[in-house]
């Protein structure tokens, strides 16, 4: 059975998505950015988009009964390559080993033409104790 991860504010709503979809002991988190809770992309460029979207994506996480810590797989998507190294530091800060399976893809836009970072996820929900 599917049941539907939802986050408050919950900004994907007027988009009919979910923040994400848990199915069995796996948890699926759609693409997540670097807006604020006013749904308003973060200043400050790259560095501070993307704690914003790895913070978004630990509250839609944490919402499904998971955690970064417990993340496998992970896509993330920028609107240029030269933040690579960016992107690896990001990934040091917010991942441990073992690291998730990761695919870093440079794409021409994301939803909002500010937004330069946009990370999605799969991870495993842990049996409660």
């Amino acid at each position: 059975m599917f049941e539907r991860i939802i986050t408050q504010p919950d900004p994907y709503e007027p988009y009919l998505l979910s923040q994400g979809i848990k199915f069995g002991n796996l948890l699926f988190i759609s693409g997540q950015a670097g807006s604020g809770t006013d749904g308003q992309i973060v200043e400050g460029g790259f560095l501070a988009q993307g704690e914003q979207a790895f913070a978004n994506l630990n509250r839609a996480l944490i919402a499904g009964g998971s955690t970064l810590a417990n993340v496998i797989k992970v896509t993330i998507f920028v609107t240029d390559m030269g933040h690579f190294d960016e992107v690896v530091e990001l990934r040091r800060r917010f991942f441990s080993a073992p690291y998730p399976a990761d695919t870093i893809a440079e794409i021409k836009a994301l939803y909002d033409p500010r937004a330069m970072i946009e990370i999605e996820a799969i991870a495993v929900v842990q049996p409660a104790e």
